[in-house]
Parts: C-alpha cells; structure tokens; sequence
C-alpha cells in the first residue's frame, strides 16, 4: 500500500512472491469506510499479507507522513494478517519520472500514480525478502 493524504495505492503480487502489480486505487475520506473497502478488496484477492510504504526523510529518520503511516499500520492490525512496513522514500518520484519518460500525459500519471507506487514497494519487499 502507498498511503497518501488523498489516496491509497494498491498492489499486489503473484502467489510465487515474484512479481507486484499495481491494482487498485482508493480515495480517502473516513477511515472507517476507507478500512472496508480495503479490507473488502483484499478479501476478494486472498491477500495473506500487507506491505505498507514508510515515506522517511533522506537522512533515514522518521516524518509526519511516516508516523500517518504508522498509525494506518496500526489501525490495520487488528485483520491479524502480518504487516511490513517498508522504506518508500523514492517510490513515486521513480514512477513518476517512469511514466514522463514513457510519455504519459499528467492526467494519466495523476491517475496511477500511487498504485504504480505500492506496486514499486511491495517489488522492493518482495525482492529483498526473497534475497534475504
């Protein structure tokens, strides 16, 4: 997941923990009614386990945006699935500047932005968990 102030990207990846692939995307309001269609969501895809991005700053240490993150962690810890918080600091910087290069017009890229994010987290997990 890519938690934003506006949106939450999400992604998911294959049962051989190998590939992420952006998926959906869910627009914020209350986070009760956020929480359900997130939960639904990944009722429907089987999810077993969930990477949520932890936006640090540059030096490594935490931020408001992270400590948000956090708290989202938390408020998702009671679906007894396993979470991993994991560093995001260049996930949408990289797809942005991915689809500029690809030529996506800025309504496109503002369009899936944040679920091409969470996919470019849960890789970098899934990558580093598979190595590890």
């Amino acid at each position: 997941m890519d938690v934003g102030s506006k949106t939450v990207g999400l992604a998911l990846c294959d049962a051989g923990w190998m590939i992420a692939s952006a998926a959906h995307t869910v627009t914020r309001g209350k986070f009760s009614k956020d929480k359900v269609k997130i939960t639904s969501f990944m009722e429907e895809q089987q999810v077993k386990g969930i990477v949520i991005g932890l936006p640090l700053n540059l030096d490594g240490s935490g931020s408001p945006r992270s400590q948000a993150s956090t708290a989202f962690a938390r408020n998702m810890a009671d679906l007894g699935l396993p979470i991993l918080l994991w560093d995001e600091r260049w996930s949408t910087q990289a797809v942005t500047r991915m689809m500029i290069d690809a030529d996506t017009s800025r309504a496109r890229r503002d369009e899936l932005v944040d679920k091409l994010a969470a996919s470019y987290i849960l890789q970098g997990a899934i990558d580093a968990l598979m190595m590890g």
